[in-house]
């Protein structure tokens, strides 16, 4: 009766998981709710979790003797990840959020993977269906936790130049040919022994090194400009990867998590490779993010330095203004100054907006959380679809520390590594101020004629203090 009891208790709480799950998904989907929906999100997987407790009742008699130690375990785990998760949490800067991410992501396809190793090691597996499932789902996890490591350290700054290495896509494809037969080669032998799989410890390490070499290899020549695209993608390898363990396991929680999670993931990564202009085969493949083989068009113009003061005055007075912020906004923490000066400009009357484009920033959706966070109203920010033909008929641009998202070589410049992607049509504005701590290059390496510009203005220093001075520009006014 207490079995019975305890399953069903455990089956209520997980149906209740999943729900929270994807409330919790759905009001993430807004910038406005996305706060809310991440906290229902959590409840819903801690339920999960300290549900998932109750399982020790339904255990046999002969790992009955080993529950004090596997529990104890299971609670140490969960306190030591907690609270290294909280602390990191607390103590990471925004600009930080997008290797957290990559890191926290890698970690989830890590879990994934160690959960197929321990099935395999132990030679509790031998079911055809289970067996491929498993094997798949550690395949997926092995290389989203060295890809996403990988990823990390670019984003870190720890690894800066792609890997160029002549025939390394070819090394990849023998190398998941070598990857793939081990795994076919396990399936077969385990079913043959019966699950016996001591004598085949060899074959699974080759399994999982292949694996994760193949991670690290097919994400270090991808280049700085694709990372919100990759982030995405491993994302997604990760949910898949949950998703199939915890059918092996027939866990609900970790099948209907494991879902979710790969189901967004793939959809934000066709969403980030079509607002890049690329196919997602494209980005994984074709080592794009990388210098261009042949030099590009000559910068025409030279740079043109104003005060920040003036800006400020010039924008005041303006009928129009147009705010584009970038990666740079997020490293100075200026947001909350940012709005400051917004508010500031709409008692003038001026009519401002905010302009996004979907891979500004390192990771997707960090200009839209980082807006938020400074209290600006959703009806205020646009998307690139949205908000492009307007800026012709824009007094003033505001471009504060982004560069490869309103590069005008996208448009012209075959050469370019970025050719061909969708950017914001700033330069097409009657005027423009540009934002930036110094003359260095964006997060592709390039240059951008805009800067060069006869209708642009670069005002040069950190992202908060410019705008201090701007607001105090605007209010010396009266």
């Amino acid at each position: 009766m207490l079995i019975m009891t305890s399953q069903w208790l455990i089956g209520l709480v997980y149906v209740l998981a999943a729900f929270l799950l994807i409330f919790g998904l759905w009001r993430m989907s807004s910038p406005v709710t996305a706060s809310g929906g991440i906290h229902v999100a959590g409840w819903g997987m801690g339920a999960a979790v300290i549900v998932s407790f109750l399982y020790v009742l339904t255990v046999s008699e002969a790992a009955r003797p080993h529950l004090p130690v596997n529990v104890s375990l299971a609670l140490l785990a969960l306190l030591l990840g907690g609270g290294a998760a909280w602390w990191s949490g607390r103590k990471a800067a925004m600009t930080a959020m997008p290797q957290m991410v990559a890191l926290y992501n890698g970690m989830g396809g890590g879990a994934a993977a160690a959960i197929a190793a321990m099935e395999l090691f132990g030679g509790r597996v031998v079911d055809l269906a289970a067996l491929a499932g498993t094997l798949l789902g550690a395949l997926i996890g092995a290389v989203s936790l060295s890809g996403s490591l990988i990823a990390w350290a670019k984003l870190d700054g720890r690894l800066n130049k792609p890997l160029r290495l002549k025939g390394l896509q070819l090394i990849n494809a023998l190398l998941m040919l070598v990857t793939l037969g081990a795994g076919a080669w396990l399936m077969i032998a385990l079913q043959a022994a019966d699950g016996a799989s001591g004598q085949l410890l060899g074959l699974i390490a080759v399994f999982f090194g292949c694996a994760l070499l193949f991670g690290v290899l097919m994400t270090l020549p991808i280049g700085g400009a694709d990372m919100p695209v990759v982030i995405s993608i491993y994302n997604a390898f990760t949910g898949l990867a949950v998703g199939l363990e915890g059918f092996v396991l027939q866990v609900p929680a970790m099948m209907i998590a494991g879902m979710l999670v790969g189901a967004a993931g793939v959809l934000l990564t066709l969403l980030m490779a079509k607002a890049m202009n690329r196919s997602v085969a494209h980005v994984l493949f074709a080592r794009f993010g990388d210098q261009p083989t042949r030099k590009g068009a000559a910068i025409v113009g030279e740079l043109k330095p104003t005060a920040a003061s003036d800006a400020g005055v010039a924008m005041r007075y303006a009928n129009t203004v147009i705010i584009v912020p970038g990666y740079g906004l997020a490293v100075a923490q200026g947001q909350q100054k940012l709005y400051e000066l917004v508010k500031l400009l709409q008692a003038h009357g001026v009519l401002v907006r905010f302009a996004v484009h979907p891979v500004a920033g390192r990771m997707p959706g960090q200009m839209d959380v980082l807006l938020a966070e400074a209290g600006v109203p959703y009806d205020l920010i646009f998307q690139l679809d949205d908000i492009n033909t307007d800026f012709p008929s824009t007094d003033m641009v505001l471009v504060i520390g982004a560069n490869d998202v309103v590069n005008p070589a996208a448009r012209t410049d075959k050469a370019s590594p970025i050719y061909g992607m969708p950017i914001l049509d700033v330069d097409k504005a009657h005027h423009v101020y540009v934002v930036k701590r110094g003359e260095g290059k964006g997060y592709a390496g390039i240059q951008n004629p805009l800067f060069y510009a006869e209708n642009c203005n670069m005002v040069y220093g950190d992202a908060q203090a410019v705008l201090v001075k701007m607001i105090e520009a605007v209010r010396g006014l009266g």
